[in-house]
């Protein structure tokens, strides 16, 4: 059971070494510009390793269920699904049902781990194997593996790369748990935090805060919400950032206030400047800051090239 691309290399490892009777996936949804009909990454997946799939809208809806109760699997594993699952499915298979988790629980329980330890500035993260139970991500924990946090690494090249930790932390561990040799051990609750599902609106950034945290909140929301600020009455996505300390001549300005640092645009912030390295119009492509600079001309008055 699970969703997005995340969910995909569990699943081809998965398949390479144990029998899969089905998939679940969510339903297609629309997307991009022309909102056409798109199918879930792991719904493409799965096709391609000929494997049958329903996609039900609520999984408790009764042919949903009467198909999971046909195919009795002896074990459900999740990654990334998107629904809670109720007692009678978590009750069904004989091994229960195993949830692949990026983070290290029971740190940055919810929807949004990832995005959660980069915003925090978390030294680093990683992927935990837990049984589940109908609590979210509150199942004791079969296995677990760390990674550092790359200091340029963004959600998404962060979450890329915990979903084939997580593919061989399941592959590792699975032989063990069926055996009886990795008992599930309860977490400690005492020492949860919890990562809600994300919103646009997140991604407004708010100059009121420093450029250390507004470069986290740039790395931390791409791809998804995305950061922006707005230029000329549009909107101006921020997709890569860096932070400077204040320069001597940006004292006095307040924060928010358009300048020109080293060529690039920058904005000031409560505490250092924010340097955008690469941008995205309303409209238009991707496309670095300098080159951005190039056709803004009113962007900042106050010029400061390093020299």
């Amino acid at each position: 059971m699970g969703s997005p691309d995340f969910a995909v290399p569990i699943l081809e490892t998965l398949a390479s070494n144990y029998s899969i009777v089905g998939v679940v996936t969510q339903p297609d949804r629309p997307a991009g510009r022309g909102h056409r009909l798109t199918p879930p990454p792991l719904k493409a997946a799965a096709i391609q390793l000929e494997l049958p799939v329903i996609q039900p809208e609520r999984l408790r809806q009764p042919e949903a269920m009467e198909q999971l109760r046909r195919w009795n699997p002896e074990l459900i594993v999740v990654a990334a699904f998107g629904q809670i699952l109720r007692p009678d499915v978590l009750g069904l298979p004989q091994f229960g049902c195993l949830n692949i988790h990026a983070s290290l629980l029971p740190r940055w329980r919810g929807a949004a781990p990832v995005p959660a330890a980069i915003l925090n500035g978390d030294d680093e993260t990683g992927v935990s194997l837990m049984l589940m139970d109908a609590g979210v991500d509150t199942g004791p924990l079969i296995s677990q593996k760390s990674t550092p946090i790359l200091p340029s690494e963004t959600a998404g090249s962060l979450l890329q790369r915990l979903s084939f930790m997580g593919a061989e932390l399941l592959l590792e561990s699975l032989p063990g748990y069926l055996q009886g040799r990795l008992p599930p051990i309860p977490q400690d609750h005492s020492q949860a935090t919890k990562a809600p599902m994300l919103a646009k609106k997140d991604g407004l950034l708010d100059f009121s805060l420093s450029a250390v945290e507004l470069v986290r909140r740039v790395r931390a929301f791409n791809p998804w919400p995305g950061t922006y600020t707005f230029w000329n009455g549009e909107i101006l996505k921020v997709h890569r950032a860096s932070s400077t300390a204040q320069d001597q001549f940006f004292h006095s300005l307040l924060p928010g206030t358009h300048v020109i640092q080293d060529g690039f645009p920058a904005i000031t912030t409560a505490e250092g400047t924010l340097v955008l390295e690469e941008v995205q119009p309303a409209g238009k492509k991707t496309i670095p800051g300098k080159i951005f600079l190039l056709g803004a001309r009113n962007w900042g008055h106050e010029n400061h090239d390093g020299g």
